[in-house]
């Protein structure tokens, strides 16, 4: 390998690097700024054309739908504290150029209505683009893995009534309607960030 095929390779290994930083960082911001009760900020780690799937709490498409979506539940608590946390893994990442895929586990510590503390573990499943020279997320879908949407997590109850996504709160159930611990809650429909933050 010549000096300039060296150079070439250092260069193309430090982009991609760079590149798996600002995508790290962009899962971050993604938390925290449900975590400050920022829609704005929220709606700006989306390209402009993206599409939120989180369950029965936030669908929207497009990042002003986001933002205004992200308005009616990304909330502080009355007294101005935080009224959930997001604790993210580190992000799985495949590049593909100018594209990208992820996935990411997360858990949202929230309280019930009465201040009992609640908990809710799922993934995140991402499509990512580079959009103005900043990486995005394209398409992003929640999934449940450990909990169920209850009365003390926004989107609950209108859930129950929407059709599609309407059993995303509660926990599939065998006959004779007993809960079936078997299986993870919500058909894998919702993510945390989509709780009790939004």
């Amino acid at each position: 390998m010549n000096q300039d095929e060296v150079i070439r390779s250092l260069s193309e290994r430090l982009a991609r690097l760079e590149d798996l930083e600002e995508i790290r960082k962009l899962y971050i911001d993604y938390g925290r700024h449900l975590d400050a009760g920022d829609p704005a900020a929220y709606a700006a780690l989306f390209a402009r054309d993206a599409k939120l799937r989180l369950g029965p709490v936030m669908r929207a498409d497009g990042r002003e739908q986001i933002e205004r979506a992200a308005a009616q539940v990304v909330k502080l608590a009355p007294d101005g504290s935080k009224s959930s946390v997001h604790l993210l893994g580190s992000p799985l990442v495949e590049l593909a150029g100018d594209t990208a895929t992820g996935e990411c586990v997360w858990a949202a510590v929230s309280r019930d209505d009465d201040g009992a503390p609640r908990v809710l573990v799922g993934r995140h499943v991402d499509e990512l683009v580079r959009e103005d020279g900043r990486w995005r997320f394209a398409r992003r879908r929640g999934l449940i893995d450990i909990g169920a949407l209850g009365s003390g997590w926004p989107g609950a109850a209108p859930a129950r009534a929407a059709g599609r996504g309407a059993d995303a709160g509660r926990r599939p159930t065998r006959a004779g309607g007993r809960r079936d611990s078997r299986r993870p809650s919500a058909g894998g429909r919702l993510s945390a960030p989509t709780a009790r933050a939004r």
